[in-house]
């Protein structure tokens, strides 16, 4: 049994918990589903002017649109328009629960995270709100080597260094989402 048949049967056994919001975001968890060896896709953030998540590394999505059927069709839109990468033949293998993105200062903003399997590896053609795409083994993304404190204002976040240091570190809400997806699996996160 592989890790991604685990997170398989773990999505499909469970209803995610959703959150109610007028103002609404989604994101695609993909996994490149390799024998031995699965990877996460993350993106690198371009840097923008009110952006509050300028620069940082998550996974592609965005804010939902009111040409959008759900926060799925946002999360699938939102992919193919960063990365070049089509959704609609992937598998889906499920919901992680919402979480609430939005700042103190403004109203809420809910998250919906839908996990898809790939099998072929994809064509990732970033567009202008992606510096950098990456694809992460999941044993990269688990290793206690890999848990690093980040350092953000005046705090320190529990972070998953995943590429070049103090660049590329997944912390904050995708840090949340990594942590809860891996845990469908029954694998936690070490703390740096």
């Amino acid at each position: 049994m592989s890790w991604v048949d685990d997170l398989r049967r773990a999505l499909s056994a469970r209803t995610p918990q959703g959150l109610d919001g007028r103002r609404r975001a989604a994101v695609a968890v993909v996994v490149y589903d390799l024998p031995d060896d699965p990877a996460l896709l993350f993106i690198e953030r371009a840097e923008r002017l009110g952006d509050p998540w300028s620069g940082q590394m998550a996974f592609p999505g965005g804010r939902v649109d009111a040409t959008d059927l759900d926060p799925r069709a946002a999360a699938e839109r939102e992919t193919r328009e960063e990365l070049g990468v089509d959704l609609a033949t992937a598998e889906l293998l499920g919901r992680l629960d919402d979480v609430n993105a939005g700042l103190r200062l403004v109203a809420p903003l809910v998250l919906s995270s839908f996990v898809y399997r790939v099998t072929e590896r994809p064509r990732l053609v970033p567009n202008h709100e992606v510096r950098e795409a990456l694809l992460v083994p999941v044993r990269t993304v688990i290793a206690p080597e890999a848990q690093v404190r980040h350092r953000w204002g005046v705090g320190r976040f529990p972070g998953i260094l995943v590429g070049e240091p103090g660049r590329h570190v997944v912390w904050g809400l995708t840090h949340q989402l990594v942590t809860q997806l891996v845990g469908f699996t029954g694998v936690t996160i070490p703390k740096p």
